[in-house]
């Protein structure tokens, strides 16, 4: 990954990808890893236009989206099914983002694939019950 040019796509409903951003930038500084992108306004195959033109236009190899089932995660797959080369990871959270950006050593694939384990080890349920008290 190299500095100023964007790996991957987050690809989400509302301004949930922008926020991404944001939030990636104010912590890290490195927001321009990643182009977000809204399904806002969009129907199916305008979401797979617009994910497929950032894919070929910037060379990208990593597509981040919000729902596992939802409509940019579609129009991805249908990008995938065309650019094998891409890999697609769904569920997209702030923890995701950060893990995969701070392995620049890997390849956008191995980074992808290492970001979604840390990911998933990051979520816990804390209790607020009382104890001893």
């Amino acid at each position: 990954m190299s500095e100023g040019d964007p790996v991957a796509i987050i690809a989400a409903h509302g301004d949930l990808a922008a926020g991404f951003v944001s939030a990636v930038q104010q912590i890290t500084g490195r927001g321009d890893l990643f182009l977000p992108m809204t399904n806002t306004g969009l129907g199916a195959a305008d979401i797979e236009r617009a994910i497929l033109e950032l894919v070929d236009g910037r060379r990208i190899g990593v597509i981040f989206t919000d729902l596992p089932a939802g409509s940019c995660t579609i129009a991805a797959r249908c990008v995938q099914a065309a650019r094998p080369h891409v890999v697609l990871v769904t569920g997209a959270s702030l923890p995701l983002l950060l893990d995969f950006m701070s392995h620049e050593e890997l390849a956008p694939a191995e980074a992808a694939a290492h970001a979604v384990d840390r990911a998933v080890r990051s979520i816990t349920a804390v209790s607020g019950a009382k104890r001893g008290h």
